[in-house]
């Protein structure tokens, strides 16, 4: 790792070189009162003064909808178009908060498993992650609980701190990063020396995650889950916002002799995602889904793949129609 200041004035000429160099900057965007990556020319597009925006950027990697294949049947035979690598284009994910560029491990992790996504590993190697350390934070935020923090490089390329002038700390952590340096190396300068934890907000630890997963190990029959899950409607807010959650289904977009097969978010929290073909449902009620729901995050995912599926972002939490708090429901698991 290496470590850089780039004044104000730098910081706006790096951001205009990497939009100049062709590459796709998508950043945080105010619209209508909420804040959401959108594709940005300029510095002045990004948003200031917030604490997260409402989606993740796990789309940039893992499309809400994303063709697979299409195919085209005429005399007999089938002509099939297959995914092309070549068409996806280099990405700069620009002001990424800690808790969504850690949430790219465990979606690595699913998307490696048993079988290399060429779709997602192709968004991957073509984007480039910016994060911007944490000033600032609210009681749905709990990082620091799942092994992160509002400094935490994991996943990123590079990192900068913001200080009061307007400068930053700079922390170049890749080869990706440091190709991303190089669009503009005049506008950086030596490191300073400043330590960048004065300059981080204070996220306390709620509670110990491998306490919370020593409990779910005995807890599958626990009556936990029905009191949660009692307001839940079912409705996926929480999965669709979660920089981690990779539920899919596929579907064909068929029409005549032409058709595609297409890959879309889903949600284990929904009714019909475990519902046989034989009407048979193996979590016939929502208590079921919200127990698969937890216990995917810390303790199968832990199990299988050697990480937690929570980066503690709090979007969950924020986005729920009737004010489910996964922080709340962890914190009292840990005590039971």
């Amino acid at each position: 790792m290496e470590i850089k200041y780039i004044s104000k004035e730098g910081l706006n000429e790096w951001f205009s070189q990497i939009v100049k160099s062709g590459k796709r900057v998508y950043a945080p965007v105010r619209e209508r009162g909420q804040v959401e990556f959108k594709r940005v020319q300029a510095l002045s597009e990004v948003a200031e003064d917030y604490i997260q925006t409402t989606q993740s950027i796990k789309s940039s990697v893992f499309p809400r909808a994303e063709v697979l294949f299409s195919f085209e049947k005429e005399n007999g035979k089938v002509a099939v178009e297959d995914f092309n690598p070549d068409a996806v284009k280099e990405t700069v994910l620009w002001k990424v908060h800690p808790c969504d560029a850690a949430g790219f491990k465990p979606l690595t992790a699913i998307f490696n498993w048993d079988y290399k996504d060429k779709l997602y590993n192709t968004h991957l190697e073509k984007t480039t992650l910016v994060t911007f350390s944490c000033a600032k934070a609210d009681n749905s935020c709990f990082c620091t609980s799942v092994n992160g923090g509002p400094g935490n490089t994991a996943g990123s390329d590079v990192q900068l701190t913001m200080m009061p002038e307007g400068g930053a700390i700079v922390e170049i952590l890749t080869p990706k990063g440091e190709a991303l340096i190089q669009l503009a190396v005049s506008a950086f300068e030596k490191d300073k020396g400043e330590d960048k934890s004065k300059y981080l907000v204070d996220v306390p630890k709620v509670f110990d995650v491998e306490e919370i997963k020593a409990r779910l190990a005995t807890a599958f029959d626990s009556p936990v889950w029905k009191e949660q899950s009692e307001r839940c409607l079912g409705c996926g807010a929480c999965a669709f916002v979660c920089p981690t959650c990779a539920c899919f289904d596929i579907q064909e977009d068929a029409h005549g002799s032409k058709g595609k097969r297409i890959r879309c978010w889903d949600a284990c929290g929904f009714s019909l995602f475990t519902l046989h073909t034989s009407g048979h449902n193996p979590r016939a009620v929502q208590s079921q889904r919200w127990r698969q729901r937890i216990l995917h995050k810390f303790s199968y995912m832990p199990d299988r793949l050697s990480v937690l599926g929570c980066t503690g972002c709090g979007r969950c939490s924020r986005a729920c129609p009737v004010d489910m708090n996964i922080l709340e429901h962890l914190i009292s698991i840990a005590k039971k």
